[in-house]
């Protein structure tokens, strides 16, 4: 199986068990457990927003936003915001319980393998010592 396949299995995995699905990360699991993540913002939706502020890169700001649109939230930015700042605004409970501890889990997950993959490709292309550098002589 590819690496890639196999992240996608395992973002997957993540937010099956987010929602508390029972079985394996499968792609009906997955779609059965966006379906009970939607339903939970549904219940909470006459709950107080809250604006949650999150610093991103170029990967996490996507997998942030690819996340949020999933579920039906809005992602955005205030004028002269950085590039680095997504603002996202949903109900407390949905946020803390639900959202935030699946973007952490997604993005440690994808840090991960862009670690891996840079490895791989770095040493298959320059063939170096892969050790980290010495520190304190120059």
């Amino acid at each position: 199986m590819l690496d890639e396949e196999r992240l996608t299995r395992k973002l997957r995995a993540i937010e099956a068990l987010i929602a508390g699905a029972t079985t394996d990360g499968e792609r009906e699991a997955a779609d059965r457990a966006r379906e009970r993540i939607r339903a939970r913002l549904a219940e909470q939706q006459g709950q107080q927003v809250h604006e949650y502020q999150y610093r991103v890169d170029r990967w996490t700001g996507r997998l942030l936003a690819a996340l949020a649109y999933r579920h039906g939230l809005e992602v955005y930015r205030y004028p002269r915001q950085h590039r680095t700042t997504l603002m996202v605004k949903a109900p407390e409970r949905f946020m803390t319980g639900t959202f935030h501890p699946m973007y952490v889990q997604m993005k440690k997950m994808l840090q991960q393998h862009l670690m891996d993959l840079t490895r791989r490709v770095i040493r298959e292309a320059l063939d170096p010592d892969m050790s980290e550098p010495a520190g304190g002589q120059r």
